[in-house]
């Protein structure tokens, strides 16, 4: 790996100090929760920007639908693991804030932070980019909200139906995988490489690449497992509501490789590969994680339903509707951006008075 520079070196080298005080912090003694918790959320944000860096180094050989599909795909481990080990461990309410904050994080928070630096950096002020992949992901994100729309009526009204759905919940999620599976095929074929952003070369080779995207594979298991551990005794120890860990911490801390990622290409000026990392985590955490996690979680303790909190069903489908009416004509202003930022942080003061 000489290609390295020395920041991503010693970057690499704290992620595994990181992740080896965060295994010591969960399995020796004389360690309390919330410094375990910690250490794992630190370690676990690392192990998202390997995987994105890795990540990055493959789909540099690509163009910007390719990389940014490769990038959301992997970098989405963390969340996958984390929600997984939380419905294991029975924390449901976790859970499912969990997916639904990578969602709201990915299309509000950094969203908003790649607008606003995009557009500022811009010499006109506006950022531009290509309109098709945020009206795509509007349409797959109002997707999953109008499935989720419906039980969360069908919970409310307490028909009949209310009492199947979970198996409501299981057919929802294979349609929806469809859905994905489509618009995938149909957007990676129409990957360009655009003149105006030629892709930077890979700065390490492609055996080097695999086995760093491996490793932190392996590596994002093992911390969400422990991260998992930590949280409920910590969440306890800080007074926090579980929908706040789930919207704000488990959300930022799993959605590192976004947060980086498509902030520092708004900032290089690469428009399109910006909002195709972010736009692609939107699309996936709600088209293609979600339901995925539906049918895993068939397999654990606890089961993850598209039923969801009536406050939480209306802020999926504004967010849907937000981010089509606001990236849908293809550029933005710093002011849209921040109106992004602005309905995350609204969200997070009412997850945090959640009981």
């Amino acid at each position: 790996m000489s290609g390295l520079s020395r920041t991503e070196a010693t970057a690499l080298g704290v992620v595994a100090t990181l992740t080896l005080l965060a295994g010591v912090a969960r399995y020796a003694h004389g360690f309390s929760e919330s410094v375990a918790f910690v250490l794992a959320a630190l370690a676990l944000a690392g192990q998202a920007w390997v995987v994105g860096f890795a990540t990055e180094q493959l789909g540099m050989r690509f163009g910007p639908a390719i990389t940014g599909t490769l990038q959301s795909t992997v970098g989405n481990l963390p969340e996958f693991f984390v929600v997984v080990f939380a419905l294991q461990a029975r924390a449901t309410t976790v859970a499912e804030t969990a997916i639904l904050g990578s969602i709201l994080v990915n299309a509000l928070l950094v969203l908003g932070l790649v607008l606003v630096v995009g557009a500022l950096r811009a010499p006109t002020g506006i950022m531009r980019f290509s309109p098709r992949l945020p009206n795509d992901t509007a349409t797959l994100t109002l997707a999953a909200s109008f499935l989720i729309v419906l039980l969360g009526v069908v919970n409310f009204s307490h028909n009949s139906a209310d009492l199947h759905t979970r198996t409501i919940s299981v057919v929802g999620a294979v349609v929806l995988l469809v859905v994905y599976g489509t618009w995938m095929r149909g957007y990676l074929r129409s990957d360009e490489r655009p003149a105006a952003e030629q892709l930077e070369p890979p700065r390490i080779g492609l055996a080097a690449s695999a086995v760093l995207l491996v490793a932190a594979g392996v590596g994002s298991a093992f911390v969400s497992d422990w991260f998992v551990h930590a949280l409920e005794p910590t969440i306890r120890a800080w007074h926090l509501s579980q929908a706040f860990a789930g919207i704000v911490i488990v959300a930022i801390a799993g959605n590192a490789v976004e947060n980086v990622a498509g902030i520092y290409l708004a900032y290089k000026g690469k428009s399109d590969l910006a909002i195709s990392v972010v736009k692609n985590s939107v699309a996936q955490l709600a088209a293609f994680l979600y339901p995925a996690l539906v049918l895993v979680s068939l397999l654990t303790a606890s089961s993850l339903t598209f039923a969801l909190a009536p406050v939480y069903v209306a802020a999926l489908l504004g967010t849907a509707i937000m981010m089509w009416q606001i990236t849908g004509d293809g550029e933005a202003t710093p002011f849209e951006g921040v109106a992004l930022i602005a309905m995350y942080v609204v969200l997070a003061v009412i997850a945090a008075f959640e009981t």
